[in-house]
This record gives structure tokens, sequence and C-alpha cells, in this order.
């Protein structure tokens, strides 16, 4: 799959035909980490970008939620995309957020994977001093390896190393990111959400657990929640058939309710 540029320099992957889906990754990881959704390209027009600082798209300078949301919007319009249903995994799903907060009008739809939406004061500095030393401290093989470890249920070599290539965290934005991270804070957001919301956890999630995505269900007034079983923080990896039936079945609900209201 060729990699495109935007006019401002963003990093994407554009494919597909149908209604406009955008994939957002997560911390550390770049857009080829949703292989095992490129299949969804036959159904629906498939928008994927590196965030800011991360894979191709090399720009280092405000890394932020907001930033990062800001690209993809600018990148939407260039396309000339008014709308699209936006999926975003870990930190790709608080982009997703702010992507609602800054242009709700963007936003068909939301699926809100393995994310979160705030951070308490006091647990953001103690996850992030741990995270920065093992950054600092372990080589790229031995940090590749306890992120998989972290982020998957199943260990198996397959696994893991299906996993390694899709994650190249750049140390300085890598930390940056986490910091942004831990700035979160939607809870005012969330029950102002007006689309239809898909929110997916994992079962064994340990990076993110899944009473988060919970909240966050409990939160959003027209939400779905679905857990998917065997699986850690990466479904989308480790629970391939499961999280794509889950994205295909809500997708084409909202594109038949759309239908309906547009004959009606």
């Amino acid at each position: 799959m060729k990699t495109k540029l935007s006019k401002s320099g963003i990093t994407y992957l554009h494919f597909g035909n149908g209604e406009p889906l955008v994939l957002l990754h997560g911390l550390g990881e770049v857009k080829e980490g949703w292989r095992n959704q490129f299949e969804l390209g036959a159904e629906y027009e498939l928008i994927i970008p590196d965030l800011r600082g991360h894979g191709e798209y090399e720009a280092y300078e405000n890394i932020s939620i907001e930033g990062f949301a800001a690209d993809v919007i600018g990148l939407l319009a260039e396309l000339k995309i008014e709308s699209a249903n936006i999926c975003g995994l870990s930190m790709g799903g608080a982009v997703a957020q702010e992507m609602y907060r800054q242009a709700p009008h963007i936003c068909r739809s939301l699926i809100l994977v393995s994310t979160f939406h705030y951070f308490p004061k006091k647990l953001g500095p103690l996850m992030l001093k741990g995270r920065e030393a093992k950054v600092e401290s372990l080589s790229d093989s031995r940090q590749k390896e306890g992120a998989a470890q972290m982020a998957l249920f199943s260990w198996k070599r397959e696994n893991i190393k299906r996993f390694e290539p899709h994650y190249s965290p750049h140390s300085e934005v890598f930390v940056s990111s986490l910091k942004a991270c831990f700035k979160v804070n939607n809870l005012a957001l969330l029950p102002k959400i007006q689309v239809p919301t898909l929110v997916i956890g994992g079962q064994y999630d340990t990076v993110i657990p899944v009473w988060m995505q919970l909240w966050m269900h409990k939160l959003i007034p027209r939400s779905e929640f679905v857990i998917i079983r065997n699986s850690g923080h990466l479904a989308k990896l480790e629970a391939k058939n499961a999280f794509n039936a889950h994205l295909r079945r809500f997708l084409s609900q909202q594109t038949r309710t759309s239908s309906h209201q547009s004959s009606a």
C-alpha cells in the first residue's frame, strides 16, 4: 500500500470505496498497524494517517491531542471529505474525541477503542515516570517486546512478530504524546456527543482497563459498549475477526439509518 503525502506534510493511506472511515492509531504506532483492517476497504473509503511525529510524518512540534486532531481535520478538508466515521485506538481514541470537540459536523459516528477520556491527576505522573524510564533505558528491540507483552493478551511469538513492525516510537515524541494524553479531560464533552458511538474494550487490557471504557459508555448518550473476549489492548490485531465484525455491524447500522432518514 503506497503512502500519500498531503499538502501540509501528513503521511497517510487512502483507498477503498463507500462511506469514509478514518482509522487513528495509538501511541508509538504507525498507520500500517491497521493492516488487519485493510480488508474493510472493500466496503469503506479508508483514510489512515500517521499522527504527527509518528511513522513517516516527521513533524515534531505541537505534539498535543489538539494538534493531532487539527491535522486530521485539515487532511479531511484537503480530501474534500465533509464527514466521516472516526475510529480511534487508545491515544487515537482521544484524538477522535477531540475531533468531535473541534468539528462535530465532521463526525458521522465515533468508534472509541481501548481508549480513555480522563486520567485522575495522581495517576498520570505515576504512569509517566515509569514509562519515561523504560523508553530511555531499553534498547529498541527490548522496548518493542516489552510493549508487545503489555499490549497483548496472547504472547504467542506470531502475535509479537505482527506487532513489532508497526510499533516504532520516537523517544521524544513518545514522552510528549504521553504527557498530552494525561492532560485529556473529556468528562464534560462526552455527555454532549450526539452522534452514534461504539465503545470497544479488550477483556484483558492492562494498558487501559476495560472499566475506563465502561465509564465512557455511561457518559455518552447514544453509545453502545462491546467487550472483545480474550484480547488485550490490541483487539484489532489478536482478535481481528471479532473486531472487524463489530465495526462492520455498527457501521452498517449507521448506513441503514441514514438511508431510511433520507428516504423518509
